[in-house]
This record gives structure tokens, sequence and C-alpha cells, in this order.
């Protein structure tokens, strides 16, 4: 059957891209308004933590299932629903009377980005093919990055625009009229797809869903309920994890035994060279990379008492040399491959220990400019890896179980991401609580942020030499069986 590319593949995919940045955005966006988020509402630290961490954990629990809704109601039906339910909730946040209204509404615009993420990559196997699928992939992965980067100076601008005190709002209700424009783009451009009769017993793993959950919530609870002594209280939190992941191991199994779809396939794991690898740097990094931006935002703003703006404004060099670099990156990888990744998080984890060391030698009237350059290194280093890891955790994976492993690389991520925000800020916390010193807060917490980083940067090592073993015996492979050829020639002669 001959391929007919969709004129309109570019422009739908700009379109689904948008709502997807929105979705990405609020990962970030919200870091820099969380003390006017806590002043206005009168907050606790922990409940605010949750704005930040609920969000990202509800956004990683749904990506493989809003995949598996996508494959069954159609791409673009699902995309549209999701988008709806993202602006409505936006709108809630904004709204929000109280800390725990907030936390909820947070949890459901979490829901509702985790389900509308998966139909962009989904649309990209749906739309592109060959070479410009690459190339579309390479730029999904830039929006991924980019997104998170710019999300403290897009806050601040906001809170400079509408004020400290309820402009922390407009954080949420300026994704309304984005969401209501890229709804009726997404009506015009993206493309109809068949329908699908949706067999709830085999199409969706609801119990793989739930003891994913358990495993989760049983890390990330004692982690973000820290200031309130949670490891201490809650360690038995971390056996039920334990429990509930390897129970969740043995039913995917199961469920790919019996032939149906499971919520995460393992096969994946073991049997699709690199994937593994990539995923777990992927997930790693973001522990350490999507951390830094509340801690930033928390030193500037109650400890040197920069205003929202000029919080975001400090870290705009890490987010100048992401979107270039991301840009850049992209276009290498058929060339360079896994030594990008290498490179960047080297960079990222050097960048970030220069911070950490400038912290206690700069005065704090001077941080944000000595910081500047060490931020533009790690930034570019951050440009290096998010596209190229997501397009060469990719490449292998059958195209069967495409959607299945974009959901769980981003899924990965969201983890990381809701993880990492806890243990670094606690740390932080914990610092500032303990020695009331600002300075040797940020060097504690950016040092977790390095030490996560260099761990990414150990696996893909390993997997770069695996990469080459696999190049090297395939090369092999390919000299043996020319050797047979050539010698059944020579007898046939």
């Amino acid at each position: 059957m001959s391929y007919e590319p969709d004129p309109r593949r570019w422009k739908a995919l700009a379109v689904s891209l948008t709502a997807g940045f929105m979705g990405l955005l609020d990962v970030s966006i919200v870091n820099v308004a969380l003390p006017s988020m806590q002043s206005g509402l009168h907050a606790s630290s922990g409940g605010i933590r949750w704005v930040v961490s609920g969000y990202a954990l509800a956004f990683g629990l749904v990506l493989v299932t809003g995949g598996r809704l996508g494959d069954a109601f159609g791409r673009r039906n699902m995309f549209l629903g999701a988008l709806a339910g993202f602006v409505i909730t936006s709108a809630l946040a904004g709204a929000a009377p109280n800390e725990t209204t907030l936390v909820l509404a947070r949890l459901a615009q979490g829901l509702a980005a985790g389900m509308l993420t998966p139909q962009n990559t989904g649309l990209i196997q749906d739309l592109f093919r060959g070479a410009e699928r690459g190339r579309a992939f390479g730029v999904f992965g830039a929006v991924v990055g980019i997104s998170t980067a710019v999300g403290p100076i897009l806050g601040g601008v906001i809170l400079a625009v509408f004020g400290a005190q309820d402009g922390w709002r407009w954080v949420f209700y300026v994704n309304v009229p984005i969401g209501v424009l890229a709804f009726a783009l997404a009506l015009r451009l993206l493309p109809r797809s068949e329908k699908k009769q949706l067999r709830i017993g085999s199409e969706i793993d609801f119990v793989g869903i739930g003891l994913l959950a358990v495993a989760v919530l049983g890390v990330l609870l004692p982690v973000v309920e820290s200031d309130n002594d949670g490891p201490a209280r809650l360690w038995w939190m971390f056996l039920v994890a334990l429990g509930f992941g390897v129970a969740f191991v043995r039913w995917e199994r199961s469920v790919v035994r019996r032939g149906r779809s499971p919520l995460q396939d393992t096969r994946l794991f073991t049997g699709t060279p690199g994937y593994a690898a990539g995923a777990a740097v992927g997930a790693l990094y973001f522990c350490g990379f999507a951390g830094i931006w509340l801690v930033f935002a928390m030193f500037f703003q109650q400890g040197l008492g920069y205003t929202p703006l000029q919080s975001g404004l400090s870290v705009t060099p890490f987010a100048l040399g992401s979107a270039v670099a991301a840009a850049v990156a992209g276009r290498l990888v058929p060339r360079f491959g896994r030594l990008l990744t290498v490179s960047g998080l080297a960079l990222v984890a050097v960048g970030l220990l220069v911070v950490a060391l400038l912290a206690e030698f700069v005065p704090p009237s001077s941080a944000g400019l000595a910081f500047a350059l060490p931020l533009l290194f790690a930034g570019v280093g951050g440009g290096m890896v998010i596209s190229p890891n997501t397009t060469l955790t990719l490449e292998c994976v059958p195209v069967r179980m495409a959607g299945v492993a974009g959901g769980a690389l981003q899924t990965g991520q969201r983890i990381g991401t809701a993880i990492g925000t806890a243990v670094l800020a606690s740390v932080f916390g914990a610092v500032v609580g303990a020695a009331g010193d600002y300075p040797v807060a940020l060097t504690v917490a950016l040092s977790c942020a390095a030490l996560l980083t260099c761990a990414a940067l150990a696996l893909a090592v390993a997997e770069l030499r695996a990469r080459r073993h696999r190049a090297q015996a395939s090369e092999e492979e390919r000299e043996a069986r020319k050797a047979e050829t050539s010698a059944a020639d020579v007898q046939r002669g």
C-alpha cells in the first residue's frame, strides 16, 4: 500500500505541539509563583510542593493509558477531549480559593496533560514516515526540553505584568485563550482517524494502572512530606512501593503471556536494544534537571529577595542555551548518536557544580550575574540531551510498540520530575531550616542535582559502549556473510 503524506502534516504538528507545550510548560512555570501562591492562599509548604509534584505525578501515571485510548478512540478525538479538559482545569486552578482546591485542580490538570501528550507522539507516527519522522521527533524532543527550561522566565513575566498578589492565578489563566485557539485550529487541521472498537478487558490494563499508582505513591509521599518528618513516619510506604512494584512487573508479564495489551510491555526493556538504558537516562536526568527550577526560585526569591521576574531572568541563560542547542542537536543525531547525550550530560553536571561552587563565594547581590555563564554552559548541555535521547531510545522500537514505548519514556521523565522536585526542594529546605544559610542550601541542592546527572551520564556512557559493540558485532557478521558468499561462489566456480 502506497503512503500519501498529508499536505497539512507540519501545520497539524505545530498545533499539536503548541498544546503539548502548554502541558509540559506547566511542570515548571509555577515554580517562580510558589512563594506568591503560598502567601496568597496561606498554604503549607507541603501543600505547595504538591502543586508541583502532584501535577507531574498525575501527568506521568496516565501517559500510557492516554496512548491506549488514542489508539481506541482516534488521536484527534482524544486530543480534542484532553485539550478541553486541560483548559477547564487550568481555569479552575486559577480560580482556586484555597490550598486544597488548588492541589485538586492541579491533579486534574496533570491528568488532562497526561492524556494530551501521547497524542503528539501518536500523530507523529501517523503523519510522518522515514527521515521526516526523525525530524518530527527531533522537534518534539526540543519542545519537551525548552518548555521546561523557559517556564520560570514566562512565570516571572506573568507575575510582573499582573502583580505578585494575584499574578500567580494568571500563570494558569494564560492557558485558556491559547488552549481555545489551539482547539479551534485542531478541529480544522488534525486528520480524522478510524475509530476502533474499544475492548475494555484487553485494551486498558486497569490492574496495571492501580499497581503502578500505588508503587509510585509509596515512593513519592514520604519524600513530599519530608518537611513533616515524612521518611521517618512513612518509612513503611517504601516497602509497600517495593511490593507493588514487583507485583506490577509480574502482572505485566502475565498480561503479555495471555496476549492482552499491557500498561507497560516488559519486552521493551529486555528485547529492544538501547531502550532500557535510554529510558533510565531520561528519568535520571529529569530527576536532577527538573527540580533545580524550584530550588532556584526559592533561593532567589526567599533568600535574596528577588522579584519573580528577576528570579526568572536569572535562569534565562540556561533556557537560551537549551533552545539553541536543542535546535542544532536534533539534526546531528544521525552523525554523532549517543555521543551527543554523553557530552550534553557532562556539560550539565559541570555547569551545575560550578554554580554550586560560586554560590559559596560570590556576594548575594552578584549571584544572578555570576551564575549566567555556567548556566548557559549547562543549558547548552541540556539541549543536547532530551531530543537526541528521545530519538535514540525509540529508534529500535518495533512500530507495533511505538505508542507504548513513547508513553513509557515520557512516564519515566514525569515521575523523575515529581521525585526530583520533591527531593531537591526538601534538601534545600532542610539545610535552610538547620543552618539558615541560603547559599549553602543552594550548594547542597545543586550538588545533589549534579550527582543525579552524573548517574545519568554513567548510564549513557555504558549505552554508548554497548552501541559500539553492537555495531562492531553487526559489521563482523556482515563480513562473515560476505566471506561465506565468496567461498560458495568459488566452490560453484
